[in-house]
């Protein structure tokens, strides 16, 4: 242990001992502890953390923060060479002066503002994106998805051109009686209607640009979540190929400056999103305008870490359960009306690092199972799930047999409610065993109520899912499900707001934990293999390894 983690250790001496033991070390008295909970969340997103901002001094302390909580467990190190970490090369881009955004159409310009208008940055390791006069072509929903029978570019080369997509899937809106009704899962958003899908396929078509239009109901959050945002740096994991990977730059434009641009090129939005529902789709030229785009930015190659700890199984140590909630919120951005620019993340994701220290804490303090179990708290989740996607890139343990990851991202503070959401709901087995459990404490388990948000696709275990190692996330934050989580989305969701207070109590948040713990414990004991659902998404890669696990 390093001297600073030491002193980190020391330092929270208190927290560690604060709270009455469980009785015995056997499951049936072990208890998740909403006041240990509450404490994790209150040191972590305290503004001496300065928003746990990944690459900042917030970063250092969270880590080393979290390291020594899971010292102090008697967990053992599962990093790099023996350490708690596992580091992650990363760009970091900041914004270097203004923004000049500008259209034409015959004699006419247009100038946006960046924030208000457009939000606009780079993820290519250059100090300077200039495009002049660059040909604009809407692309409605901008998704090749031949699986569903969907191509939205019809062979049209868009290289070099600037790139308009719509938020979400083509079927989001759609009249049930439409012949594509359906095809994207309805009002529940799929990976293809996601902006990281969107940036990464205009890539893959060599645009110049790609800006998704932004409508609050197809999004999921009002344009100023993005806006109060924008301003923090800007992370992206080392790329052998950049060029065919990031466009030279991407955001986010207003839905009426877009409809403003569509109008001078003679064209309606309403018309040509329209169109873009249906199948038969082809990319639409803006004729006669063009876009420039001028703006600075400084980069620096950098490394943030996850922090990572193991305990290892008795008679199948090469068989894991994994357990993860990342660790970083936004350090310091736009500040509020009332000065504060420090995004604290109290609850997106103070409290899911307080749910895998509860976890670790149980697991370490029971009998050891015959599977391993493995804690990682995620580097770079706000940035775009960077540490999962380098981790599932990179596994310290064999993704193969990793039984499933349990991931823990934004619970509310205060009582239990009588609904348990389940993120993903119907995509795999996990969710028998969780809403039995849930039955037998009165409580039932429901899908997402704001399908349309795509949350599934938007946490660290979707890196994971990807490469085929099941998901349980049960989650309340940004669901939409209770006033609570209403008012979270509306008030706090990445916005400095998202701050602890001394009234919070995390009872419900803990009751939810330890449902989690019933689930994975019966994972940890047993030899249980959770399958996903038949047809999904990621069942045919996860079907490629059945011969590891036999």
């Amino acid at each position: 242990m390093s001297f600073r983690l030491l002193l980190a250790a020391l330092s929270t001496s208190v927290l560690l001992t604060s709270c009455v033991a469980v009785g015995g070390s056997g499951i049936g008295t072990a208890k998740v502890d909403p006041v240990r909970m509450n404490e994790t969340v209150r040191v972590l997103s305290g503004d001496d953390f300065e928003g746990r901002g990944p690459t900042t001094p917030g970063e250092e302390k969270a880590v080393s923060w979290i390291a020594a909580q899971f010292a102090a467990l008697g967990l053992e190190p599962a990093g790099d060479n023996g350490g708690w970490y596992q580091t992650v090369p990363i760009n970091r881009f900041v914004q270097d002066g203004p923004a000049v955004i500008t259209a034409r159409a015959g004699s006419q310009t247009m100038t946006f503002q960046r924030g208000t208008d457009v939000i606009v940055g780079s993820h290519r390791p250059v100090s300077r994106i200039t495009l002049t006069d660059t040909p604009i072509v809407f692309v409605g929903y901008g998704v090749t998805a031949p699986e569903r029978g969907w191509d939205d570019f019809k062979g049209v080369d868009v290289r070099g051109k600037i790139l308009l997509m719509l938020v979400n899937d083509p079927d989001f809106e759609v009249a049930a009686d439409s012949p594509t009704a359906g095809k994207f899962d309805g009002k529940g958003m799929t990976y293809y209607g996601r902006w990281v899908y969107k940036f990464e396929e205009a890539a893959r078509r060599g645009a110049a640009a790609v800006l998704v239009i932004h409508q609050t109901a197809g999004a999921g959050y009002p344009w100023t979540t993005l806006q109060n945002s924008s301003t923090a740096a800007g992370l992206d994991i080392v790329r052998a190929n950049v060029e065919a990977e990031r466009v030279q730059a991407q955001g986010w434009i207003q839905q009426p400056i877009a409809a403003r641009l569509m109008r001078a090129a003679g064209l309606d939005f309403d018309t040509l999103k329209a169109l873009a529902e249906k199948a038969d789709f082809r990319p639409v030229d803006l004729t006669g305008v063009t876009m420039s785009l001028n703006f600075g930015q400084t980069y620096q190659r950098l490394t943030t870490r996850n922090v990572v700890a193991r305990l290892t199984g008795t008679t199948h140590p090469k068989e894991t359960v994994m357990f993860g909630a990342h660790w970083d919120a936004f350090g310091h951005a736009t500040a509020n009306a009332a000065g504060d620019d420090i995004y604290n993340g109290a609850v997106d994701n103070a409290s899911g690092v307080a749910g895998l220290l509860e976890l670790a804490r149980l697991f370490a303090e029971a009998p050891r199972t015959g599977r391993s179990q493995l804690f990682v708290s995620w580097a770079a989740e706000e940035a775009g799930l960077l540490g999962a996607y380098y981790y599932a890139a990179h596994p310290l343990l064999p993704l193969e047999t990793t039984v499933a990851n349990v991931n823990m991202d934004s619970l509310l503070p205060g009582p239990a409610e009588p609904e348990i959401v389940v993120i993903g709901y119907g995509k795999t087995d996990l969710q028998d065993r969780l809403e039995r459990d849930a039955k037998g404490v009165g409580r039932t388990l429901i899908a997402d109520p704001a399908p349309q948000v795509g949350a599934f696709y938007r946490s660290d275990h979707f890196p994971l899912a990807k490469m085929g190692v099941p998901a349980l996330f049960a989650a309340a934050g940004f669901t939409g499900a209770s006033e609570r989580s209403r008012d979270f989305v509306r008030d706090r969701y990445h916005q400095p707001t998202d701050a602890w207070d001394a009234s919070w109590s995390m009872e419900g948040a803990a009751e939810d934990v330890q449902l989690l713990y019933g689930v994975s414990r019966w994972l940890a004991e047993g030899r249980n293999w959770p399958t996903w659902t038949p047809g999904n998404e990621f069942e045919a890669v996860r079907e490629a390894s059945d011969a590891q696990r036999n």
